[in-house]
């Protein structure tokens, strides 16, 4: 079992580390929210539902009013829990259509990172971007490296690199993930035409 420092919480690393449903939903919901705060909400989405690890049936079943309230907490599990919600029940029903419930079966017979990384573009709310960190985590961080991972993954496969929520394994490197969007974020408002 990986040992994973995302969310900078024991309780919900150890849920990140031995729950794959925890890890996809973590990575679905790191979008316009803080990076540690996507990673945390796993662990209070399963307090919330009293269990120790996510099931991907459960949340595919479960009645959409009721999960959106368990979503919004307080505290809310995303800065938009209503739409988030429906996303993490759309994501658990394709796992249950096509992986018979289990994360892990997205990655365990895959024979390479192309393979892998299409599937994880089929995933609701997981785009070209979002599929390429995660399959960086998945090799990094979690022991899942089929044949050309790191180039299926793009800049963020790349071994030393601190771009992404792939790359944080502590405080230290969570800083150093920040002060590289930082400074993307900075680049990118340098290049757009004054007056926009």
């Amino acid at each position: 079992m990986p040992t994973l420092r995302i969310a900078q919480d024991v309780a919900a690393d150890g849920l990140l580390g031995r729950d794959p449903l925890a890890l996809l939903l973590g990575m679905l919901l790191d979008q316009q929210f803080p990076m540690e705060r996507a990673f945390a909400a796993p662990r209070l989405l399963a307090d919330r539902l009293e269990v120790e690890t996510l099931d991907a049936a459960q949340l595919a079943a479960a009645d959409p009013e009721e999960l959106t309230r368990v979503f919004q907490g307080p505290p809310a599990l995303h800065r938009y829990p209503g739409s988030m919600a429906g996303r993490a029940q759309d994501l658990c029903r394709l796992l249950v259509e096509r992986y018979d419930g289990r994360p892990e079966n997205l990655w365990a017979d895959a024979p390479d990172g192309a393979t892998l990384l299409r599937r994880l573009g089929e995933l609701p709310g997981f785009g070209a971007q979002k599929s390429k960190i995660f399959l960086a985590l998945l090799g990094k961080q979690y022991g899942v490296t089929p044949a050309g991972w790191r180039e299926a993954a793009g800049d963020y496969g790349t071994d030393g690199s601190r771009r992404s929520v792939a790359d944080i394994t502590g405080p230290e490197s969570l800083a150093e993930v920040r002060a590289f969007k930082q400074a993307q974020k900075q680049a990118a408002k340098a290049r757009q035409p004054a007056g926009k």
